[in-house]
C-alpha cells in the first residue's frame, strides 16, 4: 500500500480552507420574520452589545457583564430573530404598586438613607433601575396599617356633598414620599384605584365586600373627582383611575363587588360624565383583575356609551392565561391593555419566581400588548407587615425594609431587567419566541434595541439573536434572565 504524506495532506486541507473563505458568498436567506439574515464570518469577537444577567441561584443579581456575548458565529442554536420594522403597543413603564405599607416604612427611614433609596429605584443612570410607573391606592389597600377611605362617617351618617372628604392620612406617608420621587422623576406615571368606597355608599356598609349602591353612584363619582383635584393640589398628577381594585373579589379586607354591567354604568353615566365636567383628563381603565374573566372587560367595553370614556382595561394574573388580554385587544384594538399586579409569595423559591414572572409578565403580558408591567407591593418589613385584618399576610416587598436595613427580594430584580432601558415611549417589536427561551423586543425612544430572554429551562442554553447588523451569539444558565442593548 503506497504510503500517505500526512503532511503535505495537511498543507493542503489549510490551502483548501483559505481559499474556500476569500471567494466564498456568505449565503443570504429572507426566514418568516421578514428579516434579511446575513450570515457573518465564524467569529469570537465580542460585539458592542450591553448584558445584563440575574442568575436563579442569585451568585449574579442585575449585574452588566463583560464577557458572554460574542458576534454571531454559524451554528444550529436556536435564533431570536429581530424586526425593529415590525412594531406594536408603545410602553408606559415597569415598577411597583407604592401601597400605603410601603409608604410607611420608606417614610421611616433616615432622611440620607431614603434619599438614596429613592434614587437608586426612581433614577436610570449608572447603578440606578429606573422604576417608571406606579400604583398607589385610593384610600386603603389591604397592606395598610388599617382600613380608611377618604370620607368616613359615624354610623347612619351621610355626606352627599363630601363636605367632610379628607386626603390627610395620605399626607402622612404616601404623598411625602411621593413627593419625594416626583423630585427624581416628574415625569413618572401614576395610576391610582380603589380598594373600597366608603363603607356608608355600599350595601353591606362594610369594608369586606358588598356592592355601591346605586343611589350613591353619582356621589362616588364625586368622589373620585375630588381625590384627583387634592392629589393636584399636592403636586401629584394622577395619569390613570382603575374604578375599582378585584372588582370579583368580596373576600380582601377592603374589598367591593362591581359587576361588568355595573362598572359599565357607573362609568358611562356618573364617573365618565363628572371627569369631563370637572375637565379631568385623568384615564378611566375598566376592570382591574384576573385574566381568566375577559368576558369582564370585553362587556364594559361593549357598551357604546361607556366606550368613549374607557382608555382600556387592566389585568391581574392570579388566574387564568396571560394570552387573554389578546382576546380583550382583539375585541377592541382601539383600547388600551395594562397589566397592574402581581404578588410574589414570600415562602416561594427565587429561582422560580424569577422564571415565572419574567416568563409570564415581563414576557408575556408585553408580547399580549400590555403597556406596563407593575408588582405588587414595592416593601414590607421581614414580618411582610403591615396589613389590614384579612389582608395579604405572605406579599414579600419587592423591598424588604426593616429601619434603615434594606434587601432587595426578586420582584427588584425582574422589574429592574425591564424599567432600566425599556423607558417610556419604548415601542415594543417583533422577534419569535419559543417555549425554551421566552423572550420580547423592544425599540427605545433614542433608537436602542433592547431584547429580553429568560432561559425557561432546566440545563443551560446557547442561542443567537439576530438584531439587524450585529447578531450575537450567546448563552443563558438554566433559569437565568438576561437583558440585551444594542
Amino acid at each position: 500500500m503506497k504510503k500517505i504524506n500526512y503532511k503535505i495532506l495537511k498543507t493542503s486541507f489549510f490551502v483548501f480552507i483559505l481559499i474556500n473563505s476569500f471567494f466564498g458568498c456568505h449565503s443570504c436567506q429572507s426566514n418568516d420574520e421578514g428579516i434579511t439574515d446575513i450570515k457573518p464570518p465564524v467569529t469570537s469577537e465580542p460585539v458592542n452589545v450591553d448584558f445584563y444577567l440575574t442568575k436563579a441561584d442569585q451568585s449574579v443579581l442585575f449585574k452588566k457583564q463583560e464577557t458572554g456575548v460574542s458576534a454571531f458565529n454559524e451554528n444550529s442554536n436556536f435564533s431570536i430573530n429581530v424586526n425593529s420594522n415590525r412594531t406594536y403597543q408603545e410602553m408606559d413603564g415597569f415598577g411597583y404598586s407604592l401601597t400605603g405599607g410601603s409608604a410607611l416604612h420608606l417614610n421611616n427611614m433616615s432622611t440620607s438613607t431614603r434619599g438614596s433609596l429613592l434614587n437608586e429605584l426612581f433614577k436610570w443612570d449608572n447603578n440606578n433601575i429606573g422604576v417608571s410607573y406606579l400604583r398607589v391606592s385610593m384610600g386603603s389597600s389591604d397592606l395598610d396599617i388599617e382600613t380608611f377611605s377618604y370620607n368616613d362617617l359615624s354610623n347612619g351618617e351621610t355626606d352627599l356633598n363630601l363636605d367632610k372628604f379628607s386626603i390627610a392620612k395620605d399626607r402622612i406617608n404616601l404623598i411625602p414620599v411621593l413627593k419625594e420621587i416626583l423630585a427624581i422623576n416628574p415625569n413618572i406615571k401614576i395610576a391610582a384605584t380603589p380598594w373600597s368606597a366608603p363603607t356608608w355608599m355600599k350595601t353591606n356598609r362594610s369594608t369586606i365586600g358588598g356592592s355601591l349602591r346605586t343611589d350613591y353612584y353619582d356621589t362616588y363619582a364625586n368622589y373620585f373627582v375630588k381625590y384627583i383635584q387634592a392629589m393636584a393640589s399636592e403636586g401629584i398628577k394622577i395619569s390613570a383611575v382603575i374604578p375599582q381594585n378585584e372588582p370579583l373579589n368580596a373576600t380582601n379586607n377592603p374589598s367591593m363587588v362591581m359587576e361588568a354591567a355595573e362598572q359599565a354604568n357607573f362609568i358611562k353615566n356618573h364617573l365618565g360624565p363628572a371627569f369631563q365636567s370637572a375637565g379631568i383628563t385623568t384615564k378611566i381603565i375598566a376592570y382591574g383583575h384576573n385574566a381568566d374573566r375577559p368576558d369582564y372587560p370585553i362587556n364594559v367595553l361593549n357598551d357604546a356609551a361607556a366606550n368613549p370614556f374607557i382608555d382600556g382595561s387592566a389585568f391581574h394574573l392570579y388566574a387564568g392565561r396571560i394570552d387573554n388580554l389578546s382576546l380583550v385587544h382583539n375585541a377592541h384594538p382601539n383600547k388600551n391593555i395594562y397589566f397592574s399586579e402581581q404578588w410574589v409569595g414570600a415562602f416561594e423559591e427565587f429561582s422560580e419566581s424569577l422564571k415565572w414572572h419574567s416568563r409570564e409578565l415581563l414576557v408575556g403580558a408585553t408580547r399580549n400588548w400590555s403597556k406596563t408591567v407593575l408588582q405588587w407591593n414595592l416593601a414590607a418589613d421581614s414580618n411582610q407587615d403591615p396589613h389590614t385584618n384579612g389582608g395579604c399576610t405572605e406579599c414579600l416587598g419587592a423591598l424588604t425594609i426593616d429601619g434603615n436595613t434594606v434587601k432587595r427580594n426578586v420582584a427588584y430584580y425582574i422589574i429592574a431587567h425591564a424599567a432600566k432601558y425599556v423607558r417610556p415611549g419604548s415601542v415594543r417589536i417583533e422577534s419569535n419566541s419559543s417555549n425554551e427561551l421566552p423572550n420580547v423586543a423592544f425599540k427605545t425612544p433614542d433608537n436602542r434595541i433592547v431584547v429580553i430572554v429568560i432561559n425557561n429551562t432546566s440545563t443551560r442554553k446557547e442561542f443567537n439573536i439576530k438584531v439587524a447588523e450585529s447578531p450575537i451569539t450567546t448563552s443563558l444558565e438554566a433559569g437565568a434572565l438576561g437583558t440585551f442593548v444594542w
